[in-house]
């Protein structure tokens, strides 16, 4: 005969007298700090095809008729690892083109970034790997990013991206190296004393439409 250990036996549904207490919040993580993250788009349904803008990626806002990607970045390292941030990055706006400039500058930094492309390097290498077949090359990708800080609709301060770390940003350089193994590999260990250059990665997706010729890291940093 089977007997019910009350001792053991899971709380009433409704009495939630015995649960955990609630675990206070985050402190928002330090204004310029620089963490490598993982970009993901949450999609909005929204497609254009005389832009190029397919696979439901793109949000548009209803009160102001912006298009935008809302996108989720989660620290992959450090002592911040795990945490999320948000950020819409802009693709068009009613009031004029410069939101979506914004948008496409940060575009090409976070594509630097994934892909250790210097900003100056306008090789057909360079090129090719700052371009995307379509939005669906973002969803997921890896770079460096610095955290800023700004208000929220009611007021409060929360974490925000707004800035990706290229190659030429000596905190690359540094976590670059941080991150390289023996003989230079990425992948953790110490290294020389010598001056510690990013291993160059043009592609870390393949790309069929556009192939990329891939030599090397990050994304970020593997």
């Amino acid at each position: 005969m089977n007997t019910y250990d009350h001792a053991t036996a899971p709380a009433s549904w409704n009495d939630f007298n015995d649960a955990e207490a609630q675990q206070g919040g985050f402190d928002l993580i330090p204004r310029g700090i620089t963490v490598p993250v993982r970009m993901t788009i949450k999609p909005g349904g929204h497609d254009d095809h005389t832009q190029g803008w397919t696979g439901g990626y793109a949000t548009q806002s209803f009160d102001t008729g912006a298009v935008y990607l809302a996108c989720e970045f989660v620290v992959t390292d450090g002592p911040f690892a795990k945490r999320k941030m948000w950020s819409n990055v802009g693709l068009l706006s009613p009031k004029g083109p410069a939101w979506g400039q914004m948008g496409r500058s940060f575009i090409r930094a976070v594509l630097n970034s994934a892909r250790n492309v210097q900003p100056q390097d306008n090789s057909p290498q360079a090129a090719a790997a700052r371009r995307i077949n379509s939005f669906a090359d973002l969803d997921g990708i890896e770079f460096l990013a610095r955290v800023d800080v700004e208000k929220d609709g009611k007021g409060e301060d929360r974490n925000v991206v707004k800035i990706a770390i290229e190659p030429d940003h000596k905190d690359y350089v540094a976590m670059a190296g941080a991150t390289r193994g023996p003989g230079g590999n990425m992948g953790g260990g110490g290294h020389s004393g010598a001056p510690v250059q990013p291993v160059p990665a043009y592609a870390q997706k393949t790309q069929p439409a556009r192939p990329v010729v891939p030599t090397g890291k990050p994304t970020w940093a593997q």
